[in-house]
């Protein structure tokens, strides 16, 4: 039996190379002192050499944030991992084209905020979505982009004066609308990667006397994250770690966390066929009747969905589940947070055949 070592990230965030605030080695101290274990930083359209490194204790990575600049209004933003070359001279093709081209230098993308809302308040905060439809080739969706929700929070200045100063009162979780779309896409016999981040920029603001850093990069590294779970331990040789921690990626062992109501280090949802078993983000063959794990670290309320439809729902910290079906087997864990229900783990899936 295959043992993982499970290590928290956040794969959407944005230094001074191009719209953030932070250089990399802030980025990574932040994210050290958050407790998170590697950060990539994706800036948009730029891809800076030579800053991969360890931080203290924590890894940072570079990736990049691509888009055709020159598209109006913006949509498709594309978040790339694991390619040795910037990718933004390819944008301007189809993405198809560009996907294509990513895989065929061994990378890996996600796409970034699928479905977004916009806010009326300002024109920058249009809404930015994923337009092109449909699409192979992709790792996974990012399903959870903390600032993507808080700007569909927006909707006039007071409101955003108050959930700037208490962002916690109204961040929930991913809207229903992607997850329905993450079913769809499984539900056609993709294999997508659930990924969560911060899209931190730092940015401050003033209103009137009020002038601050809004979303400081710690305090999102707190919030929205992504786990994997890797092939053994990070050891603190860049080339060796970066390997583990894009090998997971690659095979979808990971799940999207809200960490500030509770650390949700220590989940696990697993599946037992026969002496066979698959951890999250892995495929299983049924081999009789099939057992269902999941467990928590905290109390909370588990949703086990199959096809994309909740088959069980269970308050505590434990889920046993026994069934004889194959299918696409997920989980979302809800909590109770600031006297209201939130979104706190989202699983990639185990793929039953």
């Amino acid at each position: 039996m295959e043992i993982y070592r499970e290590y928290i990230g956040n794969l959407h965030i944005h230094s001074v190379y191009s719209d953030g605030t932070a250089t990399h080695e802030k980025i990574a101290c932040a994210a050290e002192a958050a407790g998170v274990n590697f950060v990539i930083v994706t800036d948009h359209n730029v891809r800076p050499e030579g800053l991969e490194q360890y931080f203290g204790r924590t890894l940072l990575l570079v990736g990049e944030e691509v888009h055709n600049v020159r598209r109006m209004p913006q949509a498709n933003h594309l978040l790339v991992y694991g390619v040795e070359q910037e990718m933004a001279p390819y944008t301007f093709g189809s993405s198809e084209t560009l996907i294509q081209t990513i895989l065929e230098r061994e990378g890996l993308c996600y796409i970034a905020h699928p479905i977004e809302k916009r806010s009326p308040i300002s024109p920058e905060l249009a809404a930015i979505p994923w337009a092109d439809w449909p699409i192979q080739g992709i790792s996974g969706l990012e399903i959870w982009n903390y600032m993507s929700e808080f700007k569909g929070l927006l909707w006039s200045k007071p409101v955003a004066l108050i959930y700037g100063l208490q962002p916690a009162w109204g961040i929930r979780g991913p809207y229903r609308s992607t997850l329905r779309l993450w079913d769809e896409l499984l539900s056609k016999g993709q294999h997508l990667a659930a990924l969560g981040g911060a899209d931190a920029h730092g940015i401050t603001y003033q209103w009137g006397p009020i002038h601050r850093t809004l979303f400081p990069y710690e305090y999102l590294f707190r919030c929205v994250n992504t786990h994997i779970l890797t092939q053994g331990p990070l050891t603190g040789d860049l080339d060796h770690d970066k390997a583990l921690i894009y090998e997971a990626l690659r095979t979808g062992r990971t799940w999207v966390a809200y960490d500030l109501p509770h650390t949700t280090r220590g989940f696990r949802f697993i599946a037992h066929s026969g002496a066979d078993q698959a951890n999250v983000g892995e495929q299983l063959r049924r081999l009789g009747a099939i057992t269902i794990e999941v467990d928590l670290p905290a109390r909370g309320e588990i949703h086990l969905l199959q096809d994309g439809k909740r088959i069980r729902r269970v308050r505590g910290t434990q889920l046993y589940h026994i069934s004889v079906e194959p299918g696409i087997y997920r989980v979302e864990v809800y909590r109770r947070f600031k006297g209201r229900k939130v979104g706190w783990i989202f699983s990639s899936p185990i793929y039953i055949t």
